[in-house]
């Protein structure tokens, strides 16, 4: 399937997007609309932005805050909604321990706040809907790939994809109940009744590699340092090309 482009980007080569220059650099005021909790230590937040000129899966965004006394905060943040074209977008944020931006989400914010945003930005990470998908995730790592999900789904796609989730506990999942048959979860320190507890490993990655789509997986790995590394051998063990594994690392 090849997808209809937005004015926000294009297809340059085979698995590269360019991001629109103006867009990427184009501050735009967007507020709050609507808070939804998560996890204990993650919400979403979705943000009116009605020049908002579109994205795709995997793709992200800089957020700015600007303090009364002029002080400036910016963070890069994953866009978690699918690209609709309602002029809305929506940010999954971990509360990060002293984290200024990912506080002030969690402690102040209320609808009607406004930030700033530019983007979409970076064309490497994002995934057009063309091609076989295989998502690995941990913790807030499974922002982005969510986003590829909804428009899987939201698309009615017959391209393949999966994805594999790693998170601490049940408590901690994100998207717990959105969460369907193409994922499955790995959870490191507790599970349910009957679930291995431990991290990811060969045995979860090669039957997934084992399906083989035609024309092979594009893997996208999202997390971690550690996460991205550990994952991205797993991959490659199980026989993944190493030039067919995109990665986005946080932290």
């Amino acid at each position: 399937m090849t997808e209809t482009t937005t004015p926000a980007t294009r297809f340059a080569v085979p698995g590269r997007i360019a991001v629109n220059a103006e867009a990427a650099t184009v501050w735009q005021t967007a507020t709050l609309t609507e808070i939804r909790r998560e996890t204990p230590h993650a919400a979403t937040f979705r943000l009116a932005v009605p020049r908002w000129p579109g994205h795709l899966p995997g793709q992200h965004l800089m957020l700015r805050l600007i303090a009364a006394d002029g002080y400036v905060a910016q963070r890069h943040y994953s866009i978690a909604s699918a690209p609709d074209g309602s002029g809305h977008i929506e940010l999954t944020l971990d509360r990060v321990p002293d984290g200024e931006v990912s506080g002030w989400f969690h402690t102040v914010a209320r609808p009607g706040d406004t930030v700033e945003v530019r983007g979409p930005l970076s064309g490497f990470f994002a995934w057009p809907g063309d091609r076989p998908a295989l998502l690995l995730g941990a913790g807030s790592g499974v922002v982005p790939l969510m986003s590829m999900v909804r428009h899987h789904r939201a698309r009615g796609l017959a391209v393949p994809l999966r994805m594999l989730v790693s998170a601490r506990s049940p408590e901690e999942l994100i998207y717990a109940a959105e969460l369907g048959g193409e994922t499955t979860t790995v959870f490191t320190r507790s599970a349910p009744p009957g679930t291995p507890v431990g991290r990811m490993t060969a045995a979860h990655v090669a039957p997934l590699l084992a399906e083989q789509p035609i024309g092979g997986w594009e893997a996208y790995v999202c997390g971690s340092n550690g996460f991205a590394e550990h994952a991205s051998r797993l991959l490659v063990a199980a026989g993944q090309p190493v030039e067919r594994i995109r990665i986005e690392r946080f932290g």
